[in-house]
């Protein structure tokens, strides 16, 4: 397993050095100029000039993406063009809040989700599974941003129950935690009802297995066999599956922090962007691809902790 652990992070590197340049001469090729959203569209051409010579953005584009490279193996992002602020530090300030973000996410669609879909299949084809099943459907097909803008119409402006957005206070406080409901369950809508469907059709395929007939034929309580024989063997594909989910919640903050004004790393990729503000933009692709790497191979070994079938020698 070390040795396994060992050849995926060497991995990473070549995966790495293919996004950065796939980023960097995406952000180049994109139309917009960012110093001419720094100095203003009436600006003259000298200070323009000025300015992209004080930027380095006068530099032939592979020594820029030299020193791009050179400079994130050392830690190094650059600074933001329009902040001037060290690109590590802008995301350290701001990836805590997409972290509780997700993370409370997808602990809401795995507590939700998977108890949904073992219920789900162990009462097939009952009125239970059927509105399960109406609810995934309706999960997966309703867009983020809709049911974002639903749910603050109902709770923030109507009932006035829940703030409307931003931070209100730390987490652990009353305050602060309402401002978390909504993004998270907006959020974790999604991820609940795929869960949903995937555990249903693993604990349908593994409850058909001879193992299970067995375990019934000895006299077990029916949900001992589920939860103890069935569920553990049923979990291996949504395991992968809510990993995954994860690093694409890291993704589906972009939505949800604008919509609801929070100072996580997805509002600042979307300024970013809106800005062309290639050094912040480089360095929330890289973070992400970083973190989605590492999540998959954390994923990987609780596949062999679930399944000891499962050899990474």
């Amino acid at each position: 397993m070390t040795a396994y652990i060992i050849r995926r992070l060497l991995t990473l590197i070549p995966t790495l050095l293919g996004v950065s340049l796939l980023v960097f001469s995406i952000t180049r090729l994109t139309p917009g100029d960012p110093v001419r959203q720094i100095v203003g569209p009436d600006a003259p051409q000298q200070r323009v000039d000025e300015v992209r010579r004080q930027l380095g953005l006068d530099q032939p584009i592979l020594v820029q993406y030299w020193k791009f490279l050179t400079g994130a193996v050392r830690g190094d992002l650059g600074r933001s063009l329009l902040t001037r602020q060290p690109v590590v530090k802008e995301l350290q300030d701001r990836l805590p809040v997409t972290l509780k973000i997700a993370t409370i996410s997808v602990i809401i669609a795995v507590v939700i989700g998977i108890p949904l879909g073992v219920i789900s299949a162990a009462r097939k084809y009952s009125a239970v599974d059927t509105l399960a099943t109406l609810f995934a459907i309706g999960g997966v097909s309703m867009p983020l941003f809709w049911f974002a803008i639903m749910a603050i119409l109902l709770f923030s402006i109507r009932l006035q129950w829940l703030p409307v957005g931003g931070l209100h206070g730390p987490i652990w406080t009353f305050e602060g935690m309402k401002a978390y409901v909504l993004p998270c369950i907006t959020l974790a809508l999604t991820p609940i009802a795929l869960i949903a469907r995937l555990t249903r059709s693993s604990m349908l395929e593994v409850l058909d297995r001879e193992y299970v007939t067995v375990a019934r034929a000895k006299g077990l309580e029916e949900r001992r066999v589920i939860i103890r024989h069935a569920l553990r063997n049923a979990l291996l594909p949504v395991v992968t599956f809510v990993g995954l989910q994860y690093g694409f919640l890291l993704g589906g903050a972009v939505v949800t922090e604008t919509i609801f004004a929070l100072p996580g790393v997805g509002r600042l990729a979307i300024q970013a962007i809106n800005q062309r503000d290639y050094p912040v933009i480089q360095g929330v692709v890289l973070m992400v691809a970083v973190i989605f790497t590492m999540i998959n191979l954390i994923v990987d070994v609780l596949y062999a902790w679930l399944d000891p079938r499962i050899s990474y020698a």
